[in-house]
């Protein structure tokens, strides 16, 4: 029996939704009076132009349960099992509503990632792999569900505006950082998001710094896949990262994704994150 991996949009794999056969589940994206699918109808462009000319941060809906039934029909009506991932339940309702609308089909197994971006991604790839090898649906779940505490997704903000907007921050920390021009690492710990280290000065030289912090933070990921995702920001900073990262693992294989309009409805323009499994492969 088949096994199709399929996702919500938060997982940010960008080209690699496509180039995998992996099926999206997209939020939904508010622009004030329009709304639209994330990477369908609104795109990160679309984001950055309305928050210029509103200085007004976009707001997000999860995927409905009735949304995940059609899409859950659609992926079963030839015999196929379904492991769907979804971003961490702390963070949205995707993972309720899914569970909610799996709970109608056999052989659909759906992921709480307890992550997001491509903390998620790393899970629907290493999930890809498995089915390419044959595994089935639940022994998928099981091998995803044990690895996915190796994940480590952390990156920092240029700007805490739309963090704290969107109800990840409070406002003693955003007016901080804006005073003081503090750049702060974001990690994901336990399925939701906390403040790590500070980084003073320019968006630039914070990114790298972090770069340098997180590489020496594990001495042996999985050389497989690392991800290196932003929110637009700039070639010469991008770059730089992939540099840093390559020297100091060398030979691991960086894969660059943009993120798509739901995590930048959240984290804004500028910000980039390395993310990895802290396990060496050894799974």
């Amino acid at each position: 029996m088949a096994v199709k991996i399929t996702s919500d949009s938060t997982s940010d794999l960008d080209y690699l939704f496509a180039e995998r056969g992996i099926e999206v589940t997209p939020l939904t994206v508010l622009l004030g009076d329009r709304s639209g699918l994330d990477g369908v109808e609104i795109k990160p462009e679309d984001i950055y132009e309305y928050f210029n000319e509103t200085k007004t941060t976009p707001k997000t809906s999860a995927v409905s349960p009735e949304e995940y039934r059609e899409f859950f029909a659609r992926q079963t009506a030839d015999g196929s099992e379904v492991v769907h991932f979804t971003i961490s339940s702390d963070m949205s309702a995707c993972y309720a509503n899914a569970c909610a609308a799996a709970s109608e089909f056999k052989g659909v197994y759906v992921v709480d990632s307890r992550n997001l971006s491509t903390g998620i991604g790393l899970l629907v790839l290493y999930a890809d792999d498995l089915a390419k090898a044959g595994l089935s649906g639940a022994q998928i779940k099981e091998k995803v569900d044990a690895r996915r505490g190796a994940v480590r997704a952390s990156f920092v903000v240029d700007t805490m505006t739309f963090l704290y907007k969107g109800g990840r921050c409070n406002g003693v920390t955003a007016f901080i950082a804006s005073v003081l021009k503090i750049k702060p690492c974001i990690a994901v710990v336990d399925g939701a998001m906390v403040v790590g280290k500070k980084y003073m000065g320019r968006t630039d030289r914070a990114i790298v710094k972090y770069a340098e912090d997180i590489t020496g933070s594990c001495p042996e990921p999985d050389p497989k896949y690392v991800f290196v995702t932003h929110s637009s920001a700039s070639r010469e900073v991008v770059d730089t990262v992939k540099r840093e990262v390559l020297q100091a693992w060398s030979g691991v294989n960086i894969i660059e994704t943009v993120a798509g309009a739901t995590i930048t409805s959240h984290c804004g323009k500028g910000t980039l994150g390395v993310l990895f499994f802290a396990d060496g492969g050894k799974v």
